[in-house]
């Protein structure tokens, strides 16, 4: 088989070299196998990863046609390699090899323990068709690779949360699921119908239609207490995921403008965004933010307290009233 495969891809070489430099070739083959790995590939999925025009595309498709592979293509779809047609498999390079082990340390931390055993499986395949040098690399570096997660990312009592979500999005089948939502004392139960699962703020997330709020509603996954494969079957077709994440303010939020000393930033930059970051603008030595947040009160006076001693309250004055009240409350249960 690896010969075929040599006597292939030589066959492929030669047909383009005469055209084109050894660049061109190296882009032809891993069009080729990425056609390979889907049932449908775009031109324009090729062309932003390749980043090259779409003409180049077309031409590179045309080559691989003139050499003897059976793609077919789809206005609107995409570009297939006909059924039952695959070449044996292209042996990956050290750097690649490399990339698996920080593929493996992230699966282990950040999916489920279903998905966890099932990615463990995968990489023993994948470890068995390297080659002696490259198994030694990668051994040499995976026991020096550790990734620590500083959330619980799911429910210990639902070892599979993700795995099923995935099957549900693929199958397009409700999923039924125990929900302890942050706002609400007991648990409510849910049908729903999932859009897509998106990592965000140490958390993963569900985005998904729910039967029960007649909308479309984000829950994240370590606050699910059961859930549930069902049979029945999605009742409507729904927006992409981007479509949701692409964030509208809500309504009832509060706008909020503060001034940050510069020194503090770096310290505060990554939870932002969880507490309605919009915007930020240079005032001298201070930062200018504006937020636009939902829950003002609680959530995003108690994160300005952490830095309160390099800020101030631009506006709401009720922001400044409500971080005075906190402040009053803390002093009373020092004495």
């Amino acid at each position: 088989m690896i010969k075929a495969l040599k006597y292939y891809l030589w066959s492929i070489y030669n047909y383009i070299m005469s055209f084109d430099p050894l660049k061109r070739f190296d882009r032809i083959v891993a069009i080729l196998i990425q056609l390979q790995s889907k049932k449908v590939v775009k031109a324009q999925e090729l062309a932003d990863r390749f980043e090259v025009s779409l003409r180049t595309i077309y031409r590179d498709i045309k080559t691989l046609e003139n050499s003897g592979v059976p793609i077919y293509s789809e206005a609107g779809l995409g570009y297939s390699i006909v059924d039952g047609y695959r070449l044996p498999p292209v042996m990956f390079t050290r750097e690649e090899a490399g990339s698996f082990v920080a593929a493996e340390k992230l699966m282990q931390k950040f999916t489920d323990k279903s998905i966890g055993k099932h990615y463990e499986s995968a990489m023993f395949k994948l470890k068995s068709v390297l080659r002696g040098s490259e198994k030694d690399w990668v051994s040499a570096i995976e026991s020096q690779v550790f990734i620590n997660s500083c959330e619980d990312l799911f429910n210990k009592d639902v070892p599979d949360a993700l795995q099923i979500l995935f099957e549900s999005i693929a199958e397009k089948r409700q999923v039924y699921f125990n929900y302890h939502s942050l706002h609400s004392e007991n648990p409510t139960s849910r049908q729903i119908e999932p859009v897509g699962l998106f990592h965000e703020n140490q958390h993963w997330y569900v985005m998904a239609y729910c039967h029960l709020r007649k909308n479309y509603r984000q829950f994240r996954t370590d606050r699910i207490l059961k859930i549930e494969r069902t049979s029945q079957t999605f009742t409507r077709e729904h927006p992409t995921l981007d479509h949701f994440l692409e964030k509208t303010i809500p309504k009832d939020s509060t706008k909020i403008r503060i001034l940050v000393a510069k020194e503090v930033i770096k310290y505060i930059k990554s939870g932002r965004k969880y507490y309605g970051f919009v915007s930020e603008k240079i005032v001298g030595n201070q930062v200018e933010m504006t937020f636009m947040s939902k829950d003002w009160k609680d959530g995003f006076a108690r994160w300005y307290l952490m830095f309160g001693d390099y800020a101030k309250i631009l506006e709401p004055k009720c922001l400044k009233h409500r971080i005075k009240e906190i402040i009053q409350k803390t002093d009373e249960g020092l004495r």
